[in-house]
């Protein structure tokens, strides 16, 4: 389902325009240097590049935490899990989730981070801007932790990263666009594509508890087989899903 990924990053762009826009627009640029052009193409690409660098390394830390699961023998409750997870984060408001990281106490080094993108924010040299992108991608996002809550549903690391680059390169069109252009979608479609994502969201949960379940529908909910090892060997046994 690493399809889902981009997909969901595409539709969800809308909602990052909302709420990063503001930053994509404000980005510096210097306007008096001979390749002024190039620069500030090339500079907004970098940052947005630096977003999607940022969502791939986030897919890699919950890609082992899940894969490690897997290995103990959860890949079914897991899948669950991480259905039950992106409905809960659908049925938050997006300022309370903003909350978790005073009740996990990361409050400080969230202000860190912001001084730190601050700081780099300023800066016009285009490797600050790649730099900007990468410090962006970490501040507190309920659509980004809803694309993570999904790749712990997939079968590794390879394939979370994957799940979570996909997820970038689908936020990229619209948020590139828009720090080239100042604008590229009405307001009115804007409104619109944010209000469906939840409703993407939750049939991607949706999925993922199905997949879960291995109700033996084949795709939507193929059934758990487990292999049993041979009599003479050592290894625990493995299970994977069968279409």
């Amino acid at each position: 389902m690493l399809w889902a990924g981009f997909i969901f990053g595409l539709l969800g762009s809308f909602h990052c325009v909302g709420m990063c826009g503001a930053i994509a627009l404000a980005l510096p640029s210097r306007l008096d240097a001979a390749d002024a052009h190039w620069r500030y193409v090339g500079g907004r690409l970098l940052y947005h590049l630096g977003r999607v660098t940022t969502y791939t390394l986030l897919g890699v830390a919950v890609g082992a935490v899940g894969q490690s699961l897997r290995l103990a023998g959860w890949q079914q409750g897991l899948s669950i899990a991480s259905g039950l997870l992106i409905l809960l984060l659908v049925a938050v408001p997006e300022r309370y989730t903003s909350r978790l990281a005073a009740a996990f106490y990361l409050d400080r080094p969230l202000a860190y981070l912001k001084q730190t993108l601050a700081h780099f924010f300023h800066r016009q040299e285009l490797s600050a801007l790649y730099v900007t992108g990468l410090l962006n991608g970490l501040l507190p996002c309920g659509l980004v932790y809803l694309a993570l809550a999904g790749t712990l549903s997939t079968p590794g690391v390879g394939s979370a990263a994957a799940y979570m680059l996909l997820f970038g390169l689908g936020t990229l069109p619209l948020m590139l666009g828009l720090s080239l252009t100042g604008r590229l979608v009405p307001l009115g479609w804007r409104t619109h594509m944010r209000q469906a994502v939840p409703y993407v969201a939750t049939v991607l949960a949706v999925l993922f508890i199905l997949r879960g379940l291995g109700l033996g529908v084949p795709y939507l909910s193929p059934q758990l087989v487990h292999t049993a090892p041979a009599a003479h060997a050592a290894q625990p046994s493995t299970m994977h899903y069968c279409h």
